[in-house]
């Protein structure tokens, strides 16, 4: 396996895709800003086709859900997610899942939520901040604080369209978890806390 080239890897009965390196925000969190990552060198030397995305999915069957999720953003490459999906869809995948950092709508100019209506049965976004000032600080955001009223626009696109829909959180300073908690239950979003791992 080309080391500079894994487009999939496993965790638990969940398989991950790695489909760009690109993304919007600098997260202080994110894996890509630590030297051990999550064990796997996801950094990608070229993007992916949507074929050789398929092709590194042996059996999607197998799998409780499959999650495109690496060191990028994945809806930045709207198009291969939807080809990808679909083609999963037709071949018997249980479960779908896109985290992403909530910023396509503002990135294409226009909703892309329905294009993901029937290939996407969940959609992760990262919230990270309880507001706007809080999130620049942390995800630091090529479009600064325009890209959490974006974030929170698209979450609002994607409740009642798509079937599952999680605002999450990672445990850092100066978060408070108990205002995301609502701003996602005021939005009709799951919620979800996460640990820093890494």
């Amino acid at each position: 396996m080309d080391k500079q080239f894994i487009v999939s890897y496993q965790i638990g009965e969940t398989l991950y895709l790695n489909i760009t390196n690109r993304c919007l925000n600098k997260c202080a969190f994110c894996i890509r800003e630590t030297p051990t990552g999550i064990g796997y060198n996801l950094w990608l030397n070229k993007e992916p086709t949507a074929q050789e995305v398929l092709a590194a999915i042996k059996e999607p069957t197998m799998f409780k859900e499959i999650v495109f999720c690496g060191y990028g953003e994945p809806l930045s490459r709207l198009d291969v997610v939807k080809e990808v999906a679909k083609s999963l869809k037709e071949t018997g995948a249980k479960s779908i899942r896109v985290n992403t950092n909530g910023q396509a709508n503002r990135y294409y100019g226009y909703n892309v939520v329905p294009e993901l209506v029937g290939l996407v049965d969940t959609i992760s976004i990262s919230l990270n901040a309880q507001n706007a000032a809080t999130y620049t600080e942390i995800c630091k955001p090529a479009d600064g604080e325009n890209s959490y009223y974006a974030m929170l626009e698209f979450a609002r696109k994607c409740v009642g369209t798509i079937p599952r829909v999680i605002l999450s959180v990672v445990e850092w300073p100066g978060v408070d978890v108990e205002a995301c908690s609502i701003i996602a239950q005021d939005l009709g979003a799951e919620f979800r806390q996460r640990k820093l791992t890494v």
